[in-house]
């Protein structure tokens, strides 16, 4: 008889997510499972609830929300000593982690990967102090995500980034930004617009913006955008869509398993959509970390 612990955002989603969430606690009582549900009510709620749970008897914990959400629990998951399984069920307004993992979303279908208990152990990116599951970046833009309020991102969903997006740009007139970039595969000093630093290839909705990326492989995927015209921005960024952007001459695009970038400038980074304080930083990655349930294919 197996514990779940299921950790929602009740902001995230709203009354599917509620509803959601009731069936699958039907199904998984039905079979057996004994069932406990913890509401996060502010930030980092979603971290200590998963490093209590660490040290409590639970077997599985189901994670409902946005890619916040989910890095909370990794967090917890990492800071608690011991890898309890995660069954991810999206309800945010990305959800760039879950897509990229093919996570199912109906109750029906996620009870099922519970029961065939096809676990998956995967990569975490950490930043100083924190973690991430799906990316760190920094420069153009990438505020956007912690501006957005939450009701606009309940009532409009992705869009509210984009939109929010197209407000920003105007303010930031792509002022470039001064970098040293450390690492074993790349080094030097860049003027650049943007980086990303990534464990999934799919970012901010599109598919393919770290092209190349694994979430089991060992290392960081990392993007540098450098100082461009405006007629070469809006080129690299019509050519994210296909991931052929990495083979503009004013990207740079590598693996490495740690990277340092330094600044004199305040620039902000942002993890899994979420402020992570300034540069300088130092990101590694931490490999077969996190396990989670996937669908068996």
């Amino acid at each position: 008889m197996k514990k779940v612990r299921i950790i929602y955002n009740p902001s995230s989603g709203r009354q599917l997510l509620h509803r959601k969430i009731d069936a699958i606690c039907k199904i998984l009582m039905d079979k057996g499972y004994v069932i406990g549900k913890y509401a996060t009510k502010k930030k980092y709620d979603a971290m200590e609830e998963t490093i209590r749970c660490c040290k409590q008897d639970w077997d599985i914990i189901i994670a409902c929300g946005g890619d916040g959400t989910v890095n909370e629990v990794a967090s917890g998951i990492v800071k608690g000593g011991r890898k309890i399984p995660i069954a991810i069920l999206a309800s945010g307004t990305v959800n760039d982690f879950s897509n990229f993992m093919s996570l199912p979303r109906t109750p029906k279908e996620f009870c099922k990967m519970i029961e065939d208990e096809n676990i998956t152990d995967v990569d975490l990116g950490k930043l100083n102090d924190k973690y991430f599951v799906n990316v760190a970046a920094g420069g153009l833009l990438t505020n956007v995500a912690h501006q957005v309020p939450s009701e606009l991102k309940t009532l409009l969903g992705r869009m509210a980034y984009y939109l929010e997006g197209l407000k920003e740009i105007p303010k930031q007139k792509f002022r470039p930004i001064k970098v040293r970039v450390t690492s074993k595969e790349y080094t030097g000093e860049d003027e650049i617009l943007l980086f990303l630093i990534s464990n999934s290839s799919s970012i901010g909705g599109f598919k393919k913006l770290a092209p190349d990326a694994e979430v089991k492989d060992g290392f960081l995927d990392c993007i540098l955008i450098k100082k461009s015209e405006i007629q070469d921005i809006i080129t690299i960024f019509v050519k994210i869509l296909s991931g052929e952007h990495v083979k503009h001459p004013k990207v740079e695009y590598f693996k490495t398993r740690k990277i340092k970038i330094e600044t004199l400038e305040k620039v902000h980074i942002d993890i899994d959509g979420e402020y992570a304080g300034v540069l300088p930083a130092e990101f590694e990655i931490l490999p077969n970390s996190f396990r989670i349930f996937t669908p068996k294919k």
